[in-house]
């Protein structure tokens, strides 16, 4: 009842292309990503705690109030990141609105929907961030369930360009898509120790003499190193699956998502590299969380890209007015 209710809401926009559908999908990939940067923004700059509670700034006023308590530029900063959500949720709703109304199949459906319901609950993992005084294992939550909102919107993404009339082909040997597969898992695995490092690490997110925000009790340096290590296996699988692909000549949409993937992971390597040897400055901080984005998108995409859905083939269809 509740999906006829929206069914008709949208059929009181115009008809959206698929150019528009397609470019509503990336614009929630842009947005979904850029929520987790101006996260990092926040907890380096120490605003985490510029707005106290929430879902309110500060009790009894939804904006941010004068108080001597905290800094005008702290308040600001963690505030315009909650009103970013907003903007996620615009294009969450509009990318729902616009495949509701194109009537696309089910499968891009359950996707769309995906996107305002992961923002609404990344919007509470949020609260309940600020609402422990940013204890450092729900800091991480919060970004991990950013990076599988990334690898969703890709998906959705991909599904989007695809025919709903057409049939799925798989584009490379299944013993290599479940090689990428696997390449997934290291690459999550390497993000969970990140966000151990970040949890150990000097950016706390609030720098309150007050009332200090709990960390991970844990040597940092092991945990840097182990960080590195599970990246070097994601780039060492990454190689493989190269050797793979080129054995069976893959296609081009293939080849320029591997070769961006590959760009990208030795990139924010490097990046990783000079935080270590720099006493991990703020700027890098936003930087790395930006590349784990890109990381995460661009092995979506890869993975999308070896099993499609390609139209009919004119010659197989059924001649119109032929009975089965």
């Amino acid at each position: 009842m509740l999906s006829r209710a929206f069914q008709r809401l949208a059929d009181l926009f115009p008809l959206p292309s698929l150019r528009v559908q397609r470019i509503l999908a990336f614009a929630v990939i842009l947005t979904q990503a850029g929520i987790s940067v101006t996260g990092a923004i926040v907890r380096v700059t120490a605003s985490g705690l510029g707005c106290p509670t929430w879902p309110q700034c500060f009790p009894g006023s939804f904006v941010p109030v004068t108080v001597a308590e905290v800094p005008v530029v702290h308040q600001a900063v963690e505030f315009g990141n909650r009103m970013l959500t907003f903007v996620v949720c615009l294009f969450a709703g509009a990318v729902v609105l616009a495949v509701t109304r194109a009537r696309r199949r089910r499968e891009v459906l359950v996707y769309a929907w995906l996107m305002p319901g992961g923002t609404v609950v990344q919007a509470i993992i949020g609260g309940i961030t600020v609402r422990t005084g940013l204890l450092w294992w729900t800091v991480a939550v919060h970004l991990l369930a950013s990076m599988v909102m990334v690898w969703l919107a890709v998906l959705l993404y991909a599904k989007i360009g695809e025919p709903d009339d057409g049939v799925e082909a798989a584009q490379v040997p299944r013993p290599l898509r479940w090689l990428t597969a696997v390449s997934a898992v290291a690459l999550s695995a390497t993000l969970v120790a990140g966000t151990l490092v970040t949890g150990a690490g000097p950016h706390a997110g609030d720098k309150s003499l007050e009332r200090p925000v709990q960390r991970l009790e844990v040597e940092i340096t092991p945990l840097v190193h182990l960080h590195s290590e599970l990246l070097v296996a994601y780039l060492a699988l990454l190689v493989g699956l190269g050797f793979g692909l080129v054995t069976i000549g893959m296609n081009r949409a293939i080849r320029t998502r591997y070769i961006v993937l590959i760009a990208l992971v030795c990139s924010q390597a490097l990046v990783g590299v000079v935080q270590y040897f720099t006493d991990v400055p703020a700027a890098l901080v936003a930087i790395h969380v930006g590349g784990a984005a890109a990381c995460v998108a661009a092995t979506a995409a890869l993975w999308a890209a070896m099993r499609t859905r390609e139209p009919v083939p004119a010659e197989t269809r059924e001649p119109i007015g032929k009975s089965a």
